[in-house]
């Protein structure tokens, strides 16, 4: 079992990775009733897939990562916080910056304000010069402490799956696991440590925003108890959380707290048990602080159990008993790890001929894939439920694209209770979630981007759906209130319905109630594709009526074309997605805004008052989104020829933002010009540019695991079309690649015949596709395959060729389908 050290370069990693001698594939790896097994060669498959993710990649410089412990959608994520102005995961890979506490709760990847970050543990191994409990700087500011650090200047920290551990510059150990609600950890205290302490922070989440503390702590257990209200982060919602905090000795009876106190800022105040015993005020700094006993030999080990609930401490008490039973911290390291290996072990890829860095990008992405939405169920204070409840949807718009694909591919069990709990939600609450966190509605960055989650659900496992407890009318039925009812804020769930239903589009001179005036061009576009992946399930339903409908509706798109205007300077770029007045004339807006070459150097975040038309990404870029109808877009930008000479703009000008999700389809979108090995080296190409597994190897953040699905697509050969039972082809990275799907019980085998290794930079090499077979029979297109392939445990073989030039195929139907050529019908 190997520790990911934290190391700035990913040339460490990938040495190490290197050395180590390839292990046969065990049995348990691949379905025994999948038709497609990988190939004899088992000698370079990865027998402990959890063994080949480093969970820092990305922790640094803006990627947001969260690299602490928990276990596949745990609630729990129990971790480091540190006073790095980037510590949205609380953790930060660069050691100037200090440790502040070890806390319950954090989410992976994301922008807002910092998320979470609640009911921190911190350890004190003196404190002042005479070492006494009122010396103690109990406060963020004043406990806080560096990390130590390694010879290459590395803090010295280390992960794996399900574990973290840190060695303070205060000479203690921090050790940290959990389950799904709550965590455990465990704090050696250095030699010779006279009055080991720890302190219980109720009040210090990530953004300082608690009010209404309540807390009390026991003398004779030291059992801590207590909540407050917090701010959601991208959001004008607050909420509530609670705590159950319990101490052990490790190896020895910890006994009665020697000295124990309640503390506001710096102040602990001796013999106190509660709040009520200080002088509170507003947003102040409150826990509790314990002297404990120390080991009557050799180092003191003290063991930390912390329960979370979002509805009582009491529950937390009990989720900690429950899940925690014994304070068995291997066990549940074990226990995590086990869990992680399974999951990821259902991806199996040779090794042969690849970077040992290229592996472990591949892993250590899929593994982000499966930190989020987390899974609160039973944890739900909004109203009573049997069904799942999942959180932390932060946010659609960023993960519909490929991260429920990916999903999809793998673990259609978790996806399916996922499913089940947005359906609630709808049933509740009136409409999808959108964004959401910590229970609180957040603000929509997209569309109504749950619709293409469901649709990609039901398209894909229509026939699984029953059994595994999906009711597709429920589903149907929740799409249909996205699509048909306004609801009374659209920025926090919902469409802006009636003017999309009345106008085909978004104005952008029409002000009404219930909602901001922004993102006018791109909520039509987002629209549009939403009401294509409710075509797709209206189709699957039979509800042939409904399915022209919304496919009519898919191709409003054209509503925002204005094909009179022109990239400033480049009179041969015309056409663009434009801004629209409600009485249909057409208004302008730069097609480098937002971009890296805007003049005005605008932004095109969150803001009422930008009416530009366009959020998080350039007009440039947005008129490229039509994925369900790339023929009708090549048509309207004049041809196969000006569409890829657009494209090439996009990239050799610098207009391809690898930061945000608007410009993920982007590199594929060659194949629908019949040029799909230009859309394989455009796709390595942003590998090799923007993605390593170094703590600084994400271009931006990794939004909820959107980056980490988008790579391990593309390092899988493929990319996805949500809602379509389509999935566009290249190359993978590997000679072979394998998705074992436990739910369809089957395994499908992609085989790269001809592999000859990955270019460093990602252009030229023999890894265009010239020819596919699908169980030894050819099939039509080197482009796309159907999902049927993936149902069956298919074998699908590619021949590999150094010609760039190859297309997708003889025939009309090689091309990938698009709406207007009634590839969908």
């Amino acid at each position: 079992m190997r520790l990911h050290r934290l190391a700035l370069g990913a040339s460490i990693a990938a040495l190490a990775r290197a050395l180590e001698t390839s292990v046969a594939l065990t049995s348990s790896a691949v379905s025994t009733a999948s038709v497609a097994q990988p190939s004899s060669d088992s000698g370079a498959f990865v027998a402990d897939a959890a063994s080949r993710v480093n969970l820092f990649v990305g922790t640094t410089n803006g990627g947001h990562v969260f690299p602490g412990a928990t276990i596949p959608h745990g609630m729990v994520k129990v971790g480091m916080d540190t006073d790095s102005p980037g510590n949205h995961a609380g953790y930060d890979a660069n050691p100037i910056f200090n440790a502040t506490g070890f806390s319950q709760l954090h989410d992976d990847g994301t922008g807002g304000a910092v998320p979470l970050s609640l009911f921190k543990i911190w350890p004190f191994a003196s404190c002042g010069k005479g070492n006494t409990f009122e010396e103690c700087q109990t406060s963020l500011a004043g406990r806080k402490a560096l990390r130590k650090v390694l010879e290459d200047g590395t803090p010295d920290d280390a992960a794996e799956p399900g574990y973290f551990a840190s060695n303070l510059s205060t000479g203690i150990r921090v050790e940290l696991t959990s389950t799904r609600r709550a965590a455990l950890h465990r704090y050696t205290f250095p030699e010779g440590t006279k009055a080991p302490r720890i302190v219980v922070d109720i009040t210090n989440d990530g953004q300082r925003s608690s009010t209404d503390p309540v807390m009390d702590l026991d003398p004779d257990t030291a059992r801590v108890t207590g909540g407050a209200a917090f701010a959601g982060s991208f959001g004008p919602g607050r909420y509530r959380a609670f705590t159950c905090v319990d101490f052990k000795g490790d190896g020895y009876n910890l006994g009665a707290p020697t000295e124990f106190g309640a503390w506001l800022a710096n102040f602990p105040v001796k013999q106190t048990v509660t709040l009520t015993q200080l002088y509170t005020s507003f947003i102040d700094e409150l826990g509790a602080l314990f002297t404990f006993a120390r080991a009557p030999r050799g180092r003191t080990t003290i063991l930390v159990r912390v329960g979370v609930s979002f509805i009582s401490s009491d529950q937390a008490c009990a989720n900690a008993e429950q899940e925690i039973p014994d304070f068995d911290f291997e066990g549940v390291r074990a226990s995590s790890r086990a869990q992680w290996s399974e999951l990821l072990g259902r991806f199996q890829v040779n090794t042969k001929g690849v970077d040992p860095e290229i592996v472990d990008l591949f892993y250590s992405s899929a593994y982000r894939t499966h930190l989020s939405p987390a899974d609160y169920t039973d944890e739900n204070p909004l109203w009573n439920s049997t069904e799942p409840y999942y959180d932390s949807f932060y946010c659609n718009w960023d993960t519909y694209r490929t991260l429920f694909p990916f999903m999809g591919m793998h673990d259609p069990a978790t996806f399916a209770r996922i499913v089940r709990g947005m359906i609630n939600i709808q049933q509740h609450e009136g409409w999808l979630p959108e964004c959401r966190g910590a229970t609180v509605k957040q603000f929509i960055q997209g569309g109504s981007n749950g619709d293409p989650i469901l649709s990609e659900f039901l398209v894909k496992f229509q026939q699984q759906a029953g059994a595994l407890s999906v009711p597709s009318d429920a589903l149907y039925n929740a799409l249909l209130a996205d699509a048909e009812q306004q609801p009374p804020n659209w920025d926090l769930q919902g469409r802006q319905a009636n003017m999309w239903k009345s106008q085909g589009y978004i104005p952008q001179d029409v002000w009404e109630r219930s909602g901001t005036n922004s993102k006018q061009v791109s909520r039509t576009l987002e629209y549009a594709f939403d009401d294509f992946t409710i075509s797709q399930v209206a189709k699957a339903l039979g509800k042939t009526d409904d399915g022209k409908k919304y496919a009519t509706r898919a191709a409003n798109f054209n509503n925002v074309w204005n094909e009179n205007t022109t990239f400033p300077g480049r009179d041969d770029i015309v056409g663009f997605m434009q801004p629209r007045f409600a009485n249909g004339k057409f208004n302008f807006t730069d097609p480098r805004h937002c971009s890296i070459h805007d003049p005005l150097h605008a932004t095109c975040f969150l803001n009422a008052q930008n009416h530009d038309g366009y959020y998080e990404g350039s007009p440039i870029v947005y008129t490229q989104y039509v994925p369900h109808d790339t023929a009708k877009l090549i048509e309207l930008q004049g041809g196969a020829k000006a569409f890829t000479d657009r494209l090439d703009f996009i990239f050799d000008e610098g207009y391809f933002d690898s930061t945000d999700e608007p410009s993920q389809q982007i590199p594929f979108m060659y194949h629908y010009a019949n040029q799909p090995g230009l859309s394989t080296q455009r796709s390595r190409q942003v590998i090799a540019q923007f993605y390593n597994t170094s703590t600084n190897g994400l271009p931006g953040n990794d939004d909820s695991g959107a980056m980490g699905s988008y790579v391990a697509f593309y390092l899988a050969g493929m990319y996805p079309l949500p809602g379509t039972r389509q999935v566009l082809l290249s190359s993978p990275y590997f000679p072979e690649i394998s998705f074992r799907n436990p739910v369809l019980n089957t395994t499908t085998t992609i085989r790269a015949n001809g592999f000859k290794g990955n270019p460093k930079d990602g252009t030229g090499g023999q890894v265009f596709v010239k020819n596919v077979t699908i169980d030894g029979k050819p099939w039509k297109s080197n482009c796309f395959v159907e999902w049927d392939a993936f149902e069956k445990g298919s074998l699908i073989e590619l021949e590999l060729t150094d010609d760039i030039t190859v297309p997708c195929g003889a025939t009309a139907d090689a091309l990938p389908p698009s709406l207007s050529t009634g590839g969908y019908d």
